[in-house]
């Protein structure tokens, strides 16, 4: 398969959802990113790395540029609207919803997914012409479609249906009322429109007995179902009355779009092997729980009032810590352990960044952080809920907080997830007397007095450790043996390590302020005094800037938080979404797409800011803690 430059860029792709699988749609029409039937399954369009492994396009012929592309308002539906020299048209397109629990006027608990990417298309002024290739390519890109003719014909007067097979037992059903031709591989359809008709295309899969629209009313109908179940869950949440409030409500659909809905796991992205380098080998498989993303999108979730998501995802995490309660750093969506890494190298890679990778080899890294991460969010949900956890919950919560206590002198992998040697990392040491310092509050509130003493007073010497070893120069570093600094420590007054005025606090937040950024952006850390495995430069990452935002508004800069922030609103990709780095010079997005801990460290960040305008100048920090809850007074 070939190499080409002519991706699209990385920020301008549109997100899709059904909270089972997800898609990409780039600027000119074309879905290049399509897994079946899970997010983490192999593709059947991969076109967004390698520019032969699949698409699916639709588009006037001979136009490749849109004049504008939207959301749909509060929804995970993209609107495009093209132009051509005889009329207007809009698509708009989608992973359509079928139905959901009818309760009035309350929060969304579960719903159907269609099974189907739906696009409908509308001629809104004179007349058009519509062109569509379907250019399946299953597995990866490896597995070429043998089509046949399906039975809509009879079924529906106009519609036309196409079956393509593939080999791994993949069957798609194409349905439209376009006229259809299949031309060896592909399918191709054309329709001319005039203004108020309408036209649909389909692709479905899944279940024995579930088909895509009968006809375009039924699409237009679909769509709109679509439309008001966006709508009707975003409706739940808490917002506030505030500019910035459509940045909470994108970056909020962007977090429950990554929910897998049959197990509650929140993904760190949609995608794989997206480059952090442009042309590098920094090319990770994101389509996975990560215990320390997913926990932070949990406390995002409780801040915008959707408590029904993180309690999916808290019975998740505790199922999985149940079924083995050895704690790993990541796992599938569906709770699996093994995510065994491997390449494919029939994939020239986006924009020739090889090697494109499946799996993950960082699952049986040991990262200390994870504990902390957890226990937090454990004590973050108990009290937003009230205690709804079991005494059996509580004994898998002891085990963990014990297990942070044991490994609190071994090094470890980071945060970043180093390939190098492990080290002792002062935000995995931070973590783990989080661990501890939660344990403790979690049994006081449960009148267990001598365990919460004994967790106490672990908590205070793990604090004195990190305070003699991890600051020099009255500077935390990124571990023990370096002078290094690691975006990381941003974390240390979200977590209330310190109180955020503490010499030792300001200091390191102004440190990576001034040293660790590129362009007023921040790195995670500089590559060349960092051993991480690896080579190549890498761009400034985009959670790291909004938690200094968040770092700058607790240290009392808040009109350098504001300005940052506002700064990096501006820098979002064209459909308001944001990859997990970002290019400084350019503005060009890189990495996994879209990227769950970028939006939740929006949230944080925007939250913190707006908390700083609703209080008087010198008067206390706003209702927010490090990431995102109700503050508790800690």
């Amino acid at each position: 398969m070939r190499t080409s430059d002519d991706f699209p860029l990385i920020g301008g792709y549109g997100f899709l959802s059904d909270c089972h699988a997800s898609a990409l749609v780039s600027y000119d029409g074309a879905v290049e990113w399509l897994c079946l039937p899970r997010f983490d399954s192999p593709s059947v369009f991969a076109a967004l790395l390698d520019r032969g492994a699949g698409r699916l396009t639709l588009r006037p012929p001979g136009v490749v540029t849109p004049i504008s592309r939207r959301y749909r308002p509060g929804t995970l539906v993209v609107e495009t609207t093209w132009v051509t020299d005889t009329g207007w048209m809009v698509v708009n397109d989608a992973l359509s919803i079928a139905s959901w629990d009818p309760t009035a006027g309350a929060p969304i608990v579960s719903h159907e997914s269609d099974h189907s990417l739906l696009r409908s298309i509308t001629c809104i002024d004179g007349e058009v012409d519509i062109e569509m290739e379907c250019l399946p390519r299953f597995d990866y890109g490896r597995g070429a479609p043998v089509w046949s003719d399906g039975d809509a014909a009879g079924e529906s007067p106009g519609v036309s249906e196409k079956i393509a097979r593939g080999e791994d037992g993949t069957d798609l059903e194409l349905r439209t009322d376009l006229e259809l031709e299949t031309d060896g591989d592909a399918v191709r359809g054309r329709i001319h429109l005039r203004e108020g008709e309408r036209a649909f295309v389909a692709l479905s899969w899944g279940e024995e007995g579930l088909s895509g629209p009968t006809d375009a009313q039924d699409a237009r109908h679909r769509r709109q179902m679509t439309e008001d179940f966006w709508r009707l869950w975003l409706r739940h949440g808490e917002f506030p009355d505030h500019p910035w409030r459509i940045h909470l409500q994108r970056s909020a659909l962007v977090l429950k779009g990554l929910t897998y809905m049959p197990t509650g796991a929140i993904l760190a992205a949609p995608t794989t092997s997206l480059p952090e380098t442009p042309g590098g080998e920094r090319n990770w498989d994101y389509r996975y729980t990560w215990i320390r993303d997913s926990t932070f999108s949990l406390w995002a979730l409780h801040t915008l009032g959707f408590d029904q998501e993180a309690r999916d995802f808290m019975r998740f995490i505790l199922d999985v810590c149940r079924d083995h309660p050895e704690l790993q750093i990541m796992y599938g969506i569906g709770g699996e352990r093994q995510l065994t890494e491997s390449t494919l190298d029939h994939l020239s890679g986006y924009g020739g960044a090889r090697p494109v990778r499946i799996g993950n080899g960082a699952f049986d890294q040991r990262q200390n952080d994870v504990w902390g991460a957890l226990l937090d969010s454990v004590y973050l949900h108990e009290k937003a809920l009230r205690g709804t956890g079991t005494q059996a919950d509580r004994e898998l919560i002891r085990h963990q907080v014990e297990k942070a206590i044991e490994s609190f002198p071994e090094p470890d992998q980071g945060i970043w997830e180093s390939r190098g040697e492990p080290q002792h990392y002062v935000s995995s040491k931070v973590s783990m007397w989080v661990a501890a310092d939660r344990g403790a509050r979690l049994a006081l509130e449960l009148g267990r007095d001598e365990l919460a003493a004994e967790y106490g007073a672990k908590a205070d010497a793990f604090k004195a450790e990190i305070c003699e070893k991890g600051c020099r120069d009255g500077v935390f570093r990124q571990h023990y043996d370096t002078d290094a600094l690691d975006a990381s420590l941003l974390l240390m007054p979200l977590y209330r390590f310190l109180p955020a005025d503490d010499p030792r606090i300001v200091a390191t937040v102004e440190a990576i302020a001034r040293d660790l950024t590129e362009d007023g952006l921040v790195l995670r850390y500089k590559v060349d005094e960092t051993d991480d495995g690896l080579s190549g430069k890498e761009g400034t990452f985009l959670i790291c800037s909004f938690w200094l935002v968040s770092a700058l508004s607790e240290i009392g800069e808040r009109d350098r938080a504001r300005e940052l922030c506002e700064r990096l609103l501006t820098m979002a990709g064209a459909l308001d979404l944001y990859a997990e780095e970002m290019e400084s010079r350019s503005g060009r997005h890189l990495g996994n797409f879209p990227q769950a801990f970028t939006h939740l460290a929006l949230i944080n960040a925007v939250s913190h800011v707006i908390a700083d305008e609703e209080r008087p100048e010198g008067g206390a920090q706003g209702t927010f803690t490090a990431m995102g809850g109700v503050r508790d007074g800690r």
